[in-house]
């Protein structure tokens, strides 16, 4: 076995996003058969591992040990790692980084990450239980700071420091439910959702609006990584992997020290950069972790895009949109897309190989795009993955 191999992306597919009414194995089911139509080339023979994103699926499925579940779903017969991963929102990310890290060490060839989740349950209450989950539970989850109100305090903060403004927040919605009308999978892909619309939505935590919030989703995707000898095998554009950063600094919300001041993902996304030989400004666009519009703003400037406080400015002056500084979501974001918890890394992942071999629709399509940047965010945002991808040809 060779070490320290370059490793690309070389396809993948995604089911619809969506209000599904399937079963969590259907899911992955219908997860392998795109992936088997998107990637030609790919014989399920030649797949020798399998990783696989799954947030909570014993609370949303009742069912544990996913992954040879997914194999048999998939008519894949892994024979070197097989493994399921778990980082809440950035399961599917977390798949994708350890298959990576698998093939640079020589401990795989050819691998498929696969992110699954069903999150619509009969009853809300039980689905809102399970999100809980994820949180400090006897602390955090006790005290009602689930999600929605954890980005509202985000928000609110941030508006006071800053002077951040609802109007702001609507830029960064607006912009991902346009770029979601051109992409068929996305969640709300027929729904037209202007400023003056956003901003009459009902409130969900003030001053975060029902538009301002992803959404619960049941969806699934799958990439193919492959290692530099094997990549032609599939594609003439592969995504290649050349950066990757990570940072954990707390869990309990007592020990965050700032709400706005994301120090975790300004650590991951430099080493990312560092690894990677590049600078924010290299970038030809990023698929950025926007659970919520609040997150959206901070994460410009977490990662270098504009000065601290000034995320709001930047979306609604246009410079994350396309003719902008950088392009941010062109594939509609969590915002636009939904948020299938396991599997929103895989669609971004999907996102930059498609971007880079032209195969998006022309209306979100970035002009000639090299390189490329997927961050997600798990938690209170208390951990920040991140991964460079530069296009081949």
């Amino acid at each position: 076995m060779s070490e320290n191999r370059e490793v690309a992306v070389v396809g993948g597919g995604l089911t619809k996003f969506g209000v599904r009414p399937v079963t969590w194995a259907e899911l992955a089911q219908e997860a392998g058969e795109v992936l088997f139509r998107s990637v030609p080339g790919l014989e399920a023979s030649s797949v020798d591992s399998l990783f696989v994103g799954a947030a909570e699926p014993e609370r949303f499925a009742f069912q544990s040990h996913v992954a040879p579940l997914v194999a048999e779903q998939m008519g894949l017969a892994p024979h070197r790692i097989v493994q399921r991963n778990e980082l809440a929102c950035a399961s599917g990310q977390s798949a994708i980084r350890s298959a990576y890290a698998a093939i640079r060490a020589g401990l795989s060839d050819i691998a498929v990450a696969v992110g699954v989740e069903k999150m619509n349950l009969p009853s809300m209450a039980e689905a809102n239980s399970a999100m809980a989950c994820v949180l400090d539970r006897p602390w955090d989850a006790a005290h009602g700071l689930t999600a929605p109100p954890f980005f509202a305090m985000v928000a609110q903060r941030h508006m006071l420091e800053h002077g951040t403004t609802e109007e702001q927040f609507a830029a960064v919605s607006q912009k991902n439910h346009r770029f979601a009308n051109a992409n068929p999978v996305a969640q709300f892909y027929d729904k037209k959702f202007d400023r003056e619309k956003l901003l009459r939505l009902p409130l969900v935590a003030p001053p975060l609006r029902l538009g301002d919030c992803s959404a619960m989703t049941d969806g699934a995707g799958a990439v193919v990584l492959a290692a530099a000898d094997r990549v032609r095998e599939f594609t003439d554009t592969p995504a290649w992997i050349r950066g990757t950063g990570q940072y954990s600094d707390f869990h309990n919300l007592a020990n965050m020290e700032s709400l706005t001041d994301w120090t975790g993902l300004t650590r991951a996304s430099r080493e990312a950069f560092r690894s990677a030989g590049i600078r924010p400004t290299d970038l030809d666009f990023a698929e950025l972790h926007d659970c919520f519009t609040i997150s959206e703003l901070i994460e410009y400037e977490a990662i270098g895009l504009c000065p601290k406080g000034e995320g709001g400015k930047f979306a609604a002056d246009g410079r994350s949109d396309l003719g902008g500084d950088l392009v941010v979501n062109p594939r509609g974001g969590l915002l636009g897309c939904g948020h299938p918890l396991g599997a929103t890394g895989i669609a971004q992942a999907v996102e930059v190989s498609q971007q880079f071999a032209h195969t998006v629709d022309p209306s979100r399509q970035v002009p000639d795009p090299e390189w490329a940047m997927v961050h997600n965010l798990s938690g209170s945002a208390n951990v920040h993955s991140v991964m460079i991808y530069q296009r081949g040809g």
